[in-house]
């Protein structure tokens, strides 16, 4: 099931936190080989984590964390403008209508439904705060994982080529895509919108079809 959770409720979700945070650091330092700061209880944790994002998360039948992904307004501080803007000639995503996504992660051994899930939940956050647009940072291998999403982004900039390519990806939220998404996660609209409610007290508005 999908869980909307802010970080400053995560320790209401002690088994849920504890092992997103260790597969976090199996995926970005042990499979991936970033450099990224692992601390003494094996987590993976950075600056952004420290502002309270909203994370949705995966949760699988026994607890654990499945998949995440990581989401902060554009307006205060986030990773593609503090760190990546020179993808974008230096060009800087500040707007009330977009949010930042960062640290998709999959655990391991889990259903491939489970990416589809999360960009669902994107969506769903899409639709319940008024935001159009999401962007973020990723590597060349999520092109292949989004476009079997059918969710695949407009990229605004890159570096590096082959697997070592990095981009930054504009995502437009649409109701077309919402219900490719959902097949693809094998989940129906009333599910989804029952976990959202459950988090935020009601469910998600509808999403306007953009123009042509």
């Amino acid at each position: 099931m999908l869980r909307y959770v802010y970080g400053s409720q995560l320790e209401n979700f002690p088994k849920l936190a504890d092992t997103m945070f260790r597969d976090r650091a199996c995926q970005f330092r042990d499979r991936l080989g970033w450099d990224v700061a692992v601390d003494e209880n094996g987590y993976e944790r950075d600056e952004y984590d420290a502002k309270d994002p909203l994370y949705v998360i995966w949760e699988c039948a026994d607890g654990r964390h499945g998949g995440s992904m990581r989401f902060l307004p554009t307006q205060g501080a986030t990773m593609v403008n503090d760190h990546f803007s020179h993808l974008m000639d230096g060009n800087e995503i500040r707007s009330p209508d977009i949010w930042e996504s960062t640290r998709f992660c999959l655990a391991k051994g889990v259903e491939s439904r489970v990416a589809a899930a999360l960009v669902l939940g994107g969506i769903e956050i899409g639709r319940g705060f008024g935001v159009t647009q999401c962007v973020g940072v990723f590597d060349a291998r999520m092109v292949r994982i989004y476009r079997m999403i059918g969710a695949s982004p407009d990229v605004l900039g890159s570096v590096g080529t082959g697997l070592e390519k990095i981009s930054i990806g504009l995502w437009t939220f649409d109701p077309v895509d919402r219900m490719k998404v959902l097949m693809r996660a094998g989940l129906s609209s009333d599910v989804s919108e029952h976990w959202y409610a459950r988090a935020f007290g009601s469910k998600p508005n509808k999403l306007v079809a953009r123009a042509a």
